[in-house]
């Protein structure tokens, strides 16, 4: 498995765990059945946990982009020394970024999403050059 690929995984298993903590906010505050069910009032989350939600929402649409263009980059043979760089700082940037956005540290946050960004860009140009 080549550092895209790798990473690839890496951000994809990472997205894939993020609901755990929050998950487990909503049963504390609504209880088992309610967290489970369609209550018509239920407990607000957290605001760690409406955070860390959010970022995860954030984290699974850029998990569309950054696959994709890992997989195209794979399948091209556009892979090198800047897929390979892009791809693993990606994947630290968003793990800033999940933790940044759930802590509420907005210059970090928006920081480690631009540094995902450039990194999305990067790997594009590679597969577009």
């Amino acid at each position: 498995m080549g550092t895209e690929l790798f990473y690839l995984t890496l951000v994809t298993t990472f997205t894939a765990l993020m609901w755990i903590p929050y998950i487990l906010n909503t049963i504390a505050a609504r209880g088992l059945m309610n967290a489970v069910g369609y209550p018509d009032d239920p407990a607000p989350l957290s605001p760690w946990a409406q955070r860390m939600k959010a970022a995860h929402y954030n984290a699974v649409e850029n998990l569309v982009v950054f696959s994709v263009l890992v997989l195209i980059a794979q399948l091209t043979g556009a892979i090198g020394y800047i897929t390979a760089t892009a791809s693993m700082v990606y994947f630290w940037a968003r793990v800033v970024h999940f933790l940044a956005y759930t802590a509420r540290v907005p210059w970090v946050r928006t920081l480690a999403f631009f540094v995902g960004f450039v990194c999305q860009i990067a790997i594009a140009w590679e597969v577009l050059s």
